[in-house]
């Protein structure tokens, strides 16, 4: 079959012999008719796209926006105290180091550790046999000593009368009398030597200077023990009343201090154990440094606490809460409906129409996890309290009750733990 070479005019013909003999060739269209056609695609998919992409635009401008869910607090009032917090360390309010006055093996422990002990009750006994030797040396000399004595007091009374009458020269009437007072300055000596034997082997016994919980002893049965060894044999402390230390700003002070200016008015206070739990004895102000500690810029107070049972032990602590005032009619919100912004505080509002308003707000005390709200609310007003992050002024929320969370279980405390320091009452 022949074939028109200006029907294909892009087909080489010195390439025929690759055809297969007796193949036939499809009609081909020209290049600018396949070129038409590739443009009449291209703009009826970019016509299809455009209209998807409109159906699709309008669409989303028909669905509104999701209405935010957001958790709400009615604004409360109340009486609430305002109390001022401290951290503080209990110690004894008197405590005895117990320490050896004399050398010598211990050989007895006559108390239970960490028991109530009385005044002058034996703690430990050391070894007395030396001492009771000494004693016993010490009562030999005494009576030499008051042997010669008598001698010379005899001696004295016989040459008096004798150098009245001249029968004897005043140099034997003095020597004489300066060998009574030697022998009777030897008697003294001798005395207070034995005195002092005896206050030795007293010493072998360490007892008690007052009544409360000793310590655990460090001395062991069999140690050597002397006046200059480096520790202590136990430490006795008594614990009621109990000290509790705490430091105090200035401004705190002067604000203490105007309340105290009255006996009557003297301030109560309160100890939290680390368990939280109110310790049933309130206490009071006892004693206050000389001076600001110059390093923190605050003063050390003591306050003394009922101990009757002897719960509290010297290292314990504790918080120390003063009730200075109690605010009337005082509104209030959980802190975390405040939000600061550079120093200004905002609440969100949700009004009837269950829209957001954004409300600018002084605030006063802080009030456990509350915060007492002194200008911008009303009693009533519903306050966002989770989900502020998620409005605007005017947007319209759907609002559920607020329920807070439930306080954390406290693990058991380990040896060593002290309690973390909470936030004394203060405002921001």
């Amino acid at each position: 079959m022949q074939h028109d070479h200006a029907t294909f005019p892009f087909i080489n013909t010195s390439h025929s012999h690759f055809r297969p003999a007796g193949a036939t060739m499809r009609s081909i269209p020209s290049p600018f008719i396949s070129a038409d056609w590739t443009c009449r695609c291209a703009l009826a998919g970019l016509a299809s796209a455009a209209l998807l992409l409109t159906a699709a635009c309008d669409k989303e401008k028909a669905a509104p926006p999701a209405v935010p869910v957001v958790e709400i607090v009615t604004v409360s009032q109340r009486d609430v105290p305002i109390y001022m917090e401290w951290i503080g360390s209990l110690d004894g309010n008197v405590n005895a180091v117990i320490r050896p006055q004399v050398t010598g093996y211990l050989i007895k422990q006559n108390y239970r550790e960490g028991d109530l002990v009385k005044q002058g009750q034996p703690l430990f006994e050391i070894d007395p046999r030396t001492f009771e030797a000494a004693v016993d040396e010490a009562k030999g000399l005494r009576a030499q000593q008051a042997a010669r004595y008598e001698t010379t007091r005899a001696n004295l009374a016989r040459i008096k009368p004798l150098a009245a009458m001249n029968a004897v020269s005043q140099k034997d009437l003095d020597d004489t009398t300066g060998a009574d007072l030697s022998a009777k300055a030897s008697l003294e000596a001798a005395d207070a030597s034995l005195r002092t034997a005896k206050l030795n082997l007293a010493f072998t016994k360490i007892t008690s200077p007052v009544t409360g919980i000793a310590g655990i002893a460090k001395a062991q049965i069999g140690d050597l023990l002397s006046p200059s060894m480096p520790t202590e044999l136990t430490t006795v402390s008594t614990v009621d009343p109990i000290k509790v230390y705490f430091n105090i700003s200035e401004r705190e002070y002067l604000k203490v201090a105007g309340e105290r200016t009255d006996a009557s008015k003297q301030v109560p206070l309160e100890l939290f154990l680390v368990d939280g739990s109110l310790y049933p004895h309130p206490g009071k102000f006892f004693v206050l440094n000389r001076q600001v500690d110059s390093s923190t810029g605050t003063f050390k107070v003591a306050a003394l606490f009922p101990n009757p049972k002897n719960l509290l032990r010297p290292g314990q602590y504790g918080k120390v809460r003063a009730t200075m005032a109690v605010e009337k009619g005082a509104l209030l919100v959980p802190q975390r409906a405040v939000t600061e912004i550079q120093g200004k505080y905002l609440v969100a509002v949700v009004g009837a129409d269950n829209k957001a308003d954004i409300r600018p707000v002084s605030v006063g005390e802080r009030i456990g996890s509350d915060w007492i709200i002194s200008k911008g609310l009303q009693p009533g007003d519903q306050v966002i309290a989770e989900g502020t992050q998620k409005v605007r002024a005017g947007m319209t929320v759907s609002p559920k009750p607020f329920v807070a969370d439930a306080p954390a279980v406290a693990a058991p405390a380990k040896p060593g733990d002290k309690p973390a320091a909470p936030a004394p009452a203060s405002k921001g």
